[in-house]
Order: structure tokens, then sequence, then C-alpha cells
């Protein structure tokens, strides 16, 4: 690693002097609290006191139900939209494609997060910082990280919050709701604070487990269901044209599947949970985690494109909007049973995915009062900052319910964090010779994720003024 970098780690604390959080310097070793054993090199004696590095006690097995609850959420109901609107060839091809590259990218940050000796990168946003500068690094990266923590918290709100409205309407006999929307978005939130006062990320392990078996649970009922139905179903009345061609509508379709590509903003803090040493250094086991965990991910999201697509065809809504709108149909198909069990498990699923993402968020408020007072949140403070953070993303839910209808509007800013930014860090930090074939394959991968993320937002911009929006501010 260059020398300018590791300038800019140790420097962290002159540079952030005005009162940003900073815990990469070693003026901060006066402090009584013992700094870590493995592998921080006592440069970080905060690390200990803040939810993602508290506990380094993770393995193989909880750092797959993290990655796996954190990879596969509720984007992967959207996949056969997209497919509706690309058809079957490129809808393959595209899925395919960006599953490899999210897979490559992963593989880039499990190997950065020990690339400096000594130091170990669990947050993204230090290793942007360390990559790009602090300036650069803070401007590129807080809003794509913060908003795929807590922009994905509100989204998941939103969309729990009316699949309960959902259930109780499937549930009801005469087809009236007995709660609003408003209050099904309150009782999320109240079951979503509860589960977020786990001391720290590794004790998560447990919520993700449910997180992720309630995931495969809903992905392998909306998938079996129509091919258990084979003998019964008449395809022939099913088309599978594509009706719209527009450039709009293709990229629309297109960042559909790269926003179900999620989880790599949490990548580093997993892997932080890990312990490491010379001999066993944390990408080893890291890495094992991701491959077993995204084999489950892509059974589950290619079951589900494929065949609900194949069952429904031009049925499905090719525009995205309301995450699984096309579930309505699962309601006439099927029975009631198969419908609540479906929105049931995608409730569970929602709630086991809110701390893990809202866990960047903690961390980074405990970090600005652990670096102010110079001790560790008690129970009662932290507590209060989940709660208080809880609060936000529901006022956001509430004032902003529009929110999945602008997935790709805002998510393509997010999309930075999967397709683009792993690439140029790696050029930064490892420094591959210039012009070689890895730093050409890099720069050449980076460059056309970021043409892209910028033909998603002028997709989708163009798209939303075509169809029009129905922003219903604080009316849920």
């Amino acid at each position: 690693m260059s020398n300018k970098a590791l300038s800019i780690l140790f420097d962290l604390e002159s540079q952030e002097r005005g009162g940003s959080p900073s815990f990469m310097s070693q003026s901060l070793s006066k402090d009584p609290q013992p700094t870590s054993d493995d592998g921080d090199g006592g440069r970080i004696p905060l690390e200990e006191w803040l939810p993602i590095t508290e506990s380094r006690k993770g393995n193989v097995y909880t750092a797959t139900f993290h990655l796996f609850c954190s990879g596969l959420g509720l984007q992967v109901l959207l996949l056969p939209a997209a497919f509706a609107a690309l058809g079957w060839v490129w809808g393959v091809i595209i899925l395919t494609v960006g599953f490899a590259w999210k897979l490559y990218t992963v593989w880039l940050l499990v190997h950065l997060h020990e690339a400096v000796h000594g130091i170990r990168f669990s947050r993204y946003l230090r290793l942007a910082i360390a990559s790009f500068g602090v300036k650069l690094g803070k401007l590129l990266g807080i809003f794509p990280v913060m908003y795929l923590s807590g922009g994905a918290c509100s989204i998941l709100v939103i969309t729990g919050g009316k699949t309960i409205q959902q259930l109780l309407h499937i549930m009801s006999e005469d087809g009236k709701v007995p709660l609003t929307t408003l209050q099904c978005f309150v009782i999320f939130s109240c079951l979503a604070v509860v589960m977020c006062q786990f001391p720290n990320l590794n004790s998560l392990f447990g919520i993700s487990l449910i997180g992720g078996v309630m995931a495969i649970a809903y992905s392998t009922a909306i998938w079996s269901l129509p091919l258990a139905s084979i003998p019964h179903r008449n395809q022939h009345n099913v088309s599978y044209a594509t009706k719209n061609t527009s450039f709009d509508t293709i990229f629309n379709a297109i960042g559909l599947i790269a926003i179900s590509f999620r989880g790599n903003n949490l990548i580093l803090e997993i892997q932080g949970t890990l312990p490491s040493d010379s001999k066993n250094p944390s990408k080893k086991t890291m890495w094992r985690a991701v491959v077993i965990s995204h084999v489950f991910i892509a059974v589950c999201m290619f079951l589900v494109a494929i065949v609900v697509y194949w069952a429904y065809g031009d049925k499905i809504p090719a525009t995205g909007g309301p995450i699984g709108n096309y579930l309505e149909l699962y309601e006439q198909d099927y029975s009631k049973r198969a419908a609540c069990f479906i929105h049931i498990t995608f409730i569970i699923n929602c709630l086991c995915s809110y701390p893990i993402n809202l866990m960047p968020a903690c961390d980074n408020a405990e970090m600005v009062y652990t670096t102010k007072r110079h001790k560790p949140c008690s129970v009662f403070v932290r507590m209060m900052f989940r709660v208080f953070l809880c609060l936000v993303c529901f006022f956001v839910a509430v004032g902003f319910t529009f929110l999945p209808y602008l997935a790709v509007l805002i998510g393509a800013i997010g999309l930075l964090v999967t397709f683009t930014y792993p690439c140029f860090m790696w050029i930064s930090i490892k420094q591959p010779q210039r012009e070689s074939m890895m730093w050409w394959f890099n720069v050449l991968v980076g460059s056309i994720g970021a043409s892209f993320s910028v033909l998603f937002v002028v997709a989708s911009a163009l798209h939303l003024a075509d169809k029009g929006l129905h922003a219903n501010f604080f009316n849920p």
C-alpha cells in the first residue's frame, strides 16, 4: 500500500477534528480501554466499543447467515417484472452477468478487508476514505452507504407494513381491513425496534438465520406453486412478447435486476465479526461463507425470476412499482393458506433484515458518542440511539410512502457501492502494475458500472416523467 494511503489512515484524527467520528488515530491510545488483539495492531481501541466490531467471535456459519439474510431480500420479487420487460433471453443473460459481477466485487472487498498489515477495514466508508482520501471518500461514500442502511430500513417499513395490510385483507371474510396503513407501519416499526436491541452485529446471527430461512420459504413457495399446478395450468393463454421496447422501459428493467444485488455495503462489516490472525486470516473464512450463501441466493433468484415469468408472462406488470405486486395473481390462483404463508414469511424476513441493515447507522451514531465521551455507550444510551434511528426510518416511511416507486432512481446511486467503487478501491489500495491485465479489467468494470448508474438514473427519470408518480407525502 502507498505511503499516501497510510498517511490518510493515521491522520484522520487531525483531519476530522471538527467533531466527526475518528477511530484510526493512535492519539486515542491514552484511553484506558485495552486495544484489540486480533489484527488491529493497537491502532483502533474504539473497535471494541462499537456494535459492528464489539464481538469478533463469528465463524463461517454466522457469516453465512448474515450474508444470506442481507443478500437475499425483498428486491428478489422484482425480478419477474424485469423479465416481463426484457424477455427470456436478455432477462437470463443480464441476471447471470449481474450475479457474476456482484460476486467479483464481493471477492475484491473480502481481500481488501486486511489489505494493510495490522489494520482491518471493518466499515465500507473507512475503506472508501483510505482509498480515495478523506474529502472524496466521504463525498462518494456517505450518501450511498447511509441510503443503503437507513433508506433500506424505511423501504422495509413501507413494504412490511403494506404486506401486513394485504395479509389482513386476505384473512378477512368480508374483504375489509381492520387496520389503516399507518397503523400497520406502527406495528411493523414497534416489532423492528425490539429486534434492533441486540448489542452487536455478531449477536444478530440468530435473527439472520431466521430471516434467511423465511427468505427461502417464501421464494420456494412463489416458484413451487406454479410448478405444482402444471397439470391444471393453461399456458396457451400466456404470452412472453415484450410490449414496450423503449429506452426508459428497458433500462428501468435492467435497473430492477441491478438493485436486487444487495449486501455489498455490509460485506466488510460482516467480515469484521470474524477472528483473524497471520495463520488464519479472516478472508479464508469469509470467502467460504460467501460461496455457501451465494449458492442459495443464486438458486432463489433464478428460480423466482424464471418460473414466475414462465407461469404468468405478460400478466406481470413490467413497471416494478409496489414490490411483488404480481402476488395478487397468487391470491386468485391458489388457496388462502398459500397466499397467507407467502405474506407471513415475507413479513418475518423483512423484520429480520431490518436490524442488520440498520447496524451501520447505529455504529456510526455510537462512534460519534464514544469519540466525544471517550467511553463506550451504556445499555440505556445504546437503546435510545436505536429507538431514535428507528423513529427516523418510520417518519421517512410515513412521509414518503412512494419510495418503492423510486427504487431504481435512488437505488442507482447505491449501485456504485456494489458495482463500481470496489474496482477502484482495489486499484488504489493494491496498486497493481499500471496497464496490467488486472488494472485494465478493474478500470473497465468500474467505468461500466458508473456509466450504467447514470443510465439507470436517466431511464428511471424518463419512465417517471412518462408514467407519472403519485407522491402522497405523509398520507400512507
